[in-house]
């Protein structure tokens, strides 16, 4: 019988290996933390986010609230975790970090069929009979990296990729002038767990200066660091122009002030960090200052002056493969099928996708080791869309990506109103995602935690 080895515990790894133990699949999984760590992971616990603490909307006919259900109706063990570690965050999916990864952690560990190795993992077998899934995710140790890029060189075209990622702060909850700051959702959608920092147009031109005036770990380089266009560091957004902040993560709109009945001239929001409520995340405030320069500037926003910080923003590089000319819609590597890539190293960006692509990547790997072929999900779904894309793009401006609306296919008639556009469409696809799931021979042998 085929053995499977999955090489990283982060979102997508744990939930592959999940995904093979339930099916009656033993597996191996390889993590190289705590022996070897990253630039940005702090523990050695599986499933450990870095960057924020969201899983996206949870709003219903979302993209996001989508790719969770089929999720959901797939058996996503880690969503389940999420749904269990939930912190307030309106109407979005957010959790406690910590307990999280270490609720990830202990499922993992009590699996009898899942083999713990802590170890880096740093050459993938070419022996087609151990099917390998890749999920290193965009930290992947270097020795690792250039196997990979050993593996995908039979492939024409660029097969390794990369761009810079950047992380937000963390402040003490206790730290906050709550006397300057007002709970609200944005629109009043959901419960009013964000804390809210308003801006007058004097005190956000004196915030914006100071941002730009700041200085950056690398400014030397800034021409030559590639991001990710949906998550740039708020200074690289601040030099597009002088309201670019206003109509982005500092957008007033829809937070109005209870006490003033007006909506501010700019907003910060902060998002709840965990269930105890101690600390809370500046959304969508990832940067690459100097710490010293971040503790200058973030004081210049209302009811922060004398805030403490958990963690100032950071950046890392993200590795990841070139996926449309790699990867079949299945996540099997073109030219090696026993090897399959899962997670942000495959091309997807963000948790939910992350794991999305590893439950994926897990079923289709258990599907090899009994010696049938994995069927790809089907294209009206999130699920299909989301796989369609990292598999079928244009490679050479091949660039991560979220599930959107964008991914799916057009109805096959013109709807005009956007929410019932987008409400047919969820409804198609998980009609149809629900049928592939029935016609999936492999089903979970137990549905047991």
């Amino acid at each position: 019988m085929k053995r499977v080895q999955i090489i990283g515990a982060g979102l997508a790894g744990s939930e592959a290996a999940w995904q093979c133990a339930r099916r009656g699949v033993a597996v191996e999984l390889f993590e190289m933390r705590p022996a070897r760590t990253t630039p940005a992971h702090q523990t050695a616990d599986f499933a450990e986010l870095v960057c924020s603490n969201s899983l996206k909307s949870d709003s219903e006919n979302t993209a996001p609230w989508l790719l969770k259900e089929e999720m959901r109706r797939a058996g996503s063990r880690l969503l389940e975790i999420a749904r269990e570690t939930a912190v307030p965050a309106g109407h979005a999916l957010a959790v406690d970090r910590a307990e999280f990864s270490r609720k990830v952690t202990d499922a993992i560990s009590r699996e009898s069929l899942i083999k713990i190795c802590r170890e880096e993992f740093t050459q993938i077998e070419e022996d087609e009979s151990t099917i390998v899934v890749v999920a290193t995710g965009p930290l992947t140790s270097d020795a690792l990296s250039r196997d990979i890029a050993r593996l995908c060189a039979t492939t024409s075209g660029n097969s390794h990729l990369y761009f810079y990622d950047s992380i937000s702060p963390i402040v003490e909850a206790d730290s906050i002038d709550m006397s300057k700051v007002y709970l609200a959702a944005r629109y009043d959608k959901g419960s009013a767990d964000y804390i809210n920092c308003p801006m007058s147009k004097e005190e956000y031109d004196r915030f914006y200066d100071a941002l730009l005036a700041a200085h950056s770990v690398e400014q030397k380089d800034w021409e030559n660091l590639n991001y990710f266009e949906s998550c740039l560091p708020i200074e690289e957004i601040a030099r597009r122009g002088r309201d670019t902040l206003r109509f982005g993560p500092m957008k007033p709109v829809g937070l109005k002030d209870p006490r003033t009945g007006r909506i501010p001239y700019a907003a910060v929001q902060l998002r709840q960090e965990n269930l105890r409520a101690d600390s809370y995340n500046l959304v969508g405030f990832q940067n690459h200052l100097k710490f010293g320069e971040q503790a200058h500037v973030l004081s210049l926003i209302p009811g922060l002056e004398n805030a403490r910080f958990l963690r100032y923003g950071q950046i890392h590089r993200n590795t990841y493969i070139n996926s449309p000319a790699l990867l079949n819609p299945t996540l099997q590597m073109k030219a090696h099928p026993h090897v399959l890539f899962a997670g942000q190293i495959c091309g997807v960006e963000g948790y939910v996708e992350s794991i999305a692509t590893g439950l994926m990547a897990g079923l289709n790997a258990a599907t090899l080791v009994i010696g049938s072929e994995p069927a790809p999900p089907p294209r009206a779904s999130a699920f299909g869309s989301l796989v369609h894309y990292i598999t079928q793009a244009e490679g050479k401006n091949f660039q991560p990506a979220n599930i959107t609306f964008d991914l799916l296919p057009a109805l096959d008639h013109k709807v005009r109103d956007r929410k019932e556009r987008h409400r047919l469409q969820c409804e198609l696809a998980l009609r149809e995602f629900g049928d592939w799931l029935q016609s999936n021979a492999l089903q979970p042998t137990s549905a047991e935690h």
